[in-house]
């Protein structure tokens, strides 16, 4: 069963193609289950993300979608949401979808994964980021409020890593997590960025294995071609470790399926 639950299309405003284009194409690579997750409204850097006025208009292109090709392929709704303190809506947070990823690409409304703004790395102490980092995603879990951590080690994004062990450094979000009772993605888009890696590394998919944390797949993909990208190596590197199956949601229950 293959299963791409974190995608992203025009509506976002950072990305390309439409839904039935993804859906077409998700269909030719054999995808079972495929999930959309655009970024969630929030009244912060509004221009890389939906508006509140659209939610509306795109849970429903979702749902008719999911109609329309329920019997070639699995369609989802969900959003990607960012944690931000002070940003985050009810709205969104209570939307009926079938999944919320949670995720965090802001430190102090700092964008530190956005190119615009790489500068501000060479200006902060990279252990001092890294550990303010999975104080967020500890943050994240201990909400409540999300099913998927997004690309728990974005951070590594642009390759500044840190002095101390990043096993340490995470160790306390990776528990937040699961006692949370979620599920981290192996994401694909790292292999697309300067780290030239998955999000996360197997250092600490080897911790999440060990904690018996599940693991889902996802693409983020931002364009039609980005479209499963990276599945093959994410599926050894979740075989290697000891992971034989992934989690898929519906209406924010989680199912168990063998990829």
């Amino acid at each position: 069963m293959r299963v791409d639950l974190h995608n992203h299309t025009s509506r976002c405003n950072h990305a390309i193609g439409t839904v039935r284009e993804y859906i077409q194409k998700a269909i030719e690579l054999g995808i079972d289950i495929y999930g959309f997750s655009e970024h969630a409204p929030m009244n912060f850097d509004e221009k890389y993300r939906l508006g509140f006025n659209e939610m509306r208009e795109y849970e429903a292109e979702i749902l008719r979608y999911q109609e329309e090709y329920k019997n070639d392929i699995e369609i989802l709704l969900g959003y990607e949401v960012d944690y931000l303190k002070g940003y985050m809506d009810s709205r969104v947070l209570n939307a009926k979808v079938d999944y919320l990823i949670g995720s965090v690409h802001f430190l102090d409304k700092w964008g530190f994964d956005n190119p615009e703004f790489i500068g501000e790395w060479e200006n902060r102490d990279i252990d001092d980021i890294w550990s303010e980092y999975f104080d967020a995603i500890e943050a994240m879990a201990k909400s409540g409020y999300f099913d998927i951590v997004g690309h728990l080690d974005l951070i590594k994004v642009f390759k500044y890593l840190p002095k101390k062990e990043i096993k340490l450094i995470a160790q306390n979000a990776l528990k937040a997590i699961k006692k949370a009772d979620m599920a981290i993605e192996i994401n694909g888009a790292g292999l697309r960025k300067p780290v030239k890696e998955l999000y996360p590394s197997k250092e600490l998919l080897e911790i999440a294995y060990e904690l018996d944390i599940p693991i889902t797949f996802s693409s983020d993909a931002h364009s039609i071609e980005q479209i499963g990208f990276g599945y093959n190596q994410s599926v050894e590197l979740a075989k290697s470790i000891g992971y034989t199956k992934a989690v898929t949601f519906k209406q924010r229950e989680r199912q168990l399926v063998i990829f």
